[in-house]
This record gives structure tokens, C-alpha cells and sequence, in this order.
């Protein structure tokens, strides 16, 4: 998944600063309220120590729990994000909306022009779509990648302005080009589709193609995306190019349950 800024922190960082910290928990409570002298101390702190080198599987139940826990509570954020946004997020302007434009099962991509896991991810939903006729499959644009990438969605929303039923075609072709996807490349892209030059320049500073690139920026921020491909279906959020089958297992729960997961 192409990100804004992922940190990258190792099973073996966590595991260090667990050890760590439950190494130190006994002097901090020393300090803040003195109950043992320093042999008593000392002695705690050689159990903690002893304990740990001869179970050091405790740290990784600890982590494992740690991990469940952030996921679990990772999972009902997401929930109450998806629905204080859903009526911006679920719904689309004309044009946006590949596949049933009254499938029974909406799902939502954020991506970039430029996003390398987009490029991958887009025969897979391809795929998923030609597989399974009943998906509303809704297209928001975020340029987390730098000017070129806002100047390629620049084109791409003044396309959608002046010729919707042209934008997904629009939108799947420059997604599929080879090379950055900038400014030129979009407006080759549009020139090709018999768009005319002028309007679209004009259409790719109005105030609605701003609006439109804002109101998904924001959508992104309220739901703690930053990163792409992202889908969100239904009440939960799957990050990543995570694959045709696990889209189309979550789009199968939602229909069973509807929930992404059962």
C-alpha cells in the first residue's frame, strides 16, 4: 500500500521496549511511592528479570493481547468514522460510479494516479466486477503522492464535470498507462477520449473540481486513510492491494450479515 508516512516498527522493537518497561516498572513505583527499600527493590526487580529470561513466551502473549486489543478497538473507530461519513462517502456524483449503479453492495476505493499498488489492484477489481454484476463500485480520488499526482486528479474531475460517462473509462485508462501519471499524461488521456482541450482547463480550477478533491481529502482524514488502495465496504475498512478474493469474502459478509466481517 502506497502511504503518506507509515511508520515501519519491528515485532522486535515492541518486544524490546515491553522488556523494558516491565523491567522498570518497579523503581517507577518506587519513585512515586516509596514502599520497599532498595534491597527489596532490587530483589523485585531480579524476579521480574529471572521470570522473564526463563518464560520470555509471557512477552509475546502480552504483545499478541496488545495487538488484539489496538485491532479490536482499531475496528470499532473505523465503524463510528464510516458511519458519521457515509452519506459523502457512499454516495457519488454522475460519472463516479463504476459496475451497478444499484448494486445491492457498495464498495468504495480511495486511490492515487500514481499509487504503484493501484496499478496491481485494478485488474483485480476489474475482474471482481465483470465476476459479480450486483456491485456499486464508488471511486475517490486522493493525491497522496505529490503535484503530480493532484494535477493528474485535476484532469481527471474536470473530465468527470464536463463528460461523466466518460470519466470511467477516463479514470481506468490513465490508472492503467504506464509511466507518471502528471498533468499531460491526463489531458493525452482525455484528448484521446475527443474531450476538448480548452474546457477541460478551464473545468480543472473551478470550484467544484476543488470541492471535490477536498471533500475526499477530508473523507480520507476522517476515516484515518493515508494510505492507497484503500476499500471501505460496508462498516469496516480493508487497507491495501489485499486481493480479488478477500474483496469479494468481505462483499459475501456483508450480504450474509451486513457486516465486513461475520
Amino acid at each position: 500500500m502506497t502511504t503518506r508516512n507509515s511508520p515501519n516498527v519491528t515485532r522486535q522493537t515492541l518486544l524490546a521496549a515491553a522488556a523494558s518497561l516491565a523491567l522498570a516498572l518497579p523503581a517507577a513505583a518506587q519513585t512515586a511511592q516509596p514502599r520497599f527499600d532498595t534491597e527489596a527493590t532490587q530483589e523485585i526487580e531480579s524476579i521480574i528479570h529471572r521470570y522473564l529470561v526463563e518464560h520470555p513466551e509471557v512477552l509475546l502473549e502480552a504483545l499478541d493481547a496488545l495487538e488484539a486489543k489496538r485491532a479490536t478497538e482499531q475496528m470499532a473507530s473505523q465503524k463510528d468514522a464510516i458511519e458519521e461519513h457515509s452519506t459523502a462517502l457512499f454516495a457519488s456524483p454522475e460519472g463516479t460510479v463504476l459496475g451497478n449503479p444499484d448494486g445491492d453492495v457498495t464498495l468504495v476505493e480511495f486511490f492515487d494516479y500514481n499509487c504503484g499498488y493501484c496499478k496491481q489492484a485494478q485488474a483485480d477489481v476489474d475482474a471482481l466486477l465483470a465476476a459479480d454484476p450486483d456491485i456499486r463500485f464508488v471511486l475517490k480520488e486522493i493525491s497522496v503522492l505529490g503535484p503530480q499526482s493532484l494535477a493528474a486528479s485535476r484532469v481527471s474531475l474536470a473530465v468527470r464535470e464536463l463528460a461523466p460517462e466518460r470519466y470511467g473509462e477516463f479514470q481506468r485508462t490513465l490508472l492503467g498507462s504506464r509511466g507518471v501519471a502528471d498533468e499531460a499524461a491526463a489531458m493525452g488521456v482525455a484528448e484521446d477520449l475527443g474531450i476538448e482541450t480548452a474546457p477541460l482547463r478551464t473545468a480543472m480550477s473551478s470550484p467544484a473540481v476543488s470541492a471535490a478533491l477536498a471533500e475526499s481529502n477530508e473523507l480520507a482524514e476522517g476515516l484515518a486513510i493515508n494510505g492507497t488502495p484503500s476499500y471501505v465496504l460496508a462498516d469496516g475498512i480493508l487497507a491495501g492491494a489485499v486481493g480479488k478474493e478477500a474483496l469479494a469474502a468481505g462483499i459475501a459478509n456483508v450480504r450474509a450479515c451486513g457486516s465486513t466481517s461475520c
